[in-house]
């Protein structure tokens, strides 16, 4: 096994347990929350920093003033100018990269598929699922999350963060079928169902 699999997904897919389960399969590593606080401990960052920029591309250019009085661990003039959400995201890149270079994973999300892109053996996965499916599931997770619309609004702010975290640094658009090697409809196959895709094409594209 030597493949590195990246996993984007739509809020409520299933894209995140889907990952898990995949990795579990093979043996291998998973990476999502955990990506965040091995990039803060390798970039000077503090955790907290790296969460609050986690998928989402922030414009405010006095916030990134203010929280870049905080930063350090770059020291290259063009780094020190750079806005904090950049800093943040190439510290995310270098980390995806060293990760990727220590052997066959499972990442899900932050553009990993986009920072892998030169990787020969690297397979890229977009999960999305029907509306319904993903009311249900949110509520399910979420104790606060109480009436469709929450869902349905969580939802939207979720994938809205995401899609444009995705757009803007990568020169792909977030869940268009043509940027992944592989699109699933989780609510067609079920969690189960899209591991077993997942990894048969994963396994297939070993021995190819």
């Amino acid at each position: 096994m030597n493949t590195i699999i990246t996993i984007g997904r739509q809020f409520g897919s299933g894209g995140r347990e889907i990952g898990q389960k995949v990795a579990e399969h093979f043996g291998i590593k998973y990476y999502d929350k955990e990506l965040l606080s091995r990039a803060a401990k390798e970039s000077g960052f503090c955790e907290e920093m790296i969460q609050n920029h986690d998928e989402r591309p922030t414009n405010s250019f006095l916030y990134n003033l203010v929280m870049d009085t905080y930063s350090f661990g770059y020291n290259s003039s063009s780094f020190v100018d750079m806005p904090i959400s950049h800093k943040v995201f190439l510290a995310q890149f270098d980390t995806i990269k060293k990760i990727a270079n220590e052997g066959p994973c499972v990442i899900v999300g932050r553009c990993a598929d986009y920072a892998l892109h030169d990787y020969q053996n690297c397979l890229s996965i977009f999960v999305h699922a029907d509306e319904k499916h993903k009311i249900k599931r949110i509520m399910e997770r979420f104790d606060d999350v109480t009436t469709e619309q929450k869902a349905i609004d969580m939802m939207n702010k979720k994938d809205k963060q995401r899609q444009s975290y995705y757009n803007y640094y990568s020169s792909k658009k977030w869940g268009r079928a043509d940027n992944y090697d592989l699109s699933i409809n989780s609510s067609v196959l079920g969690i189960e169902g899209s591991v077993k895709l997942i990894t048969q094409f994963v396994e297939d594209f070993e021995n190819r």
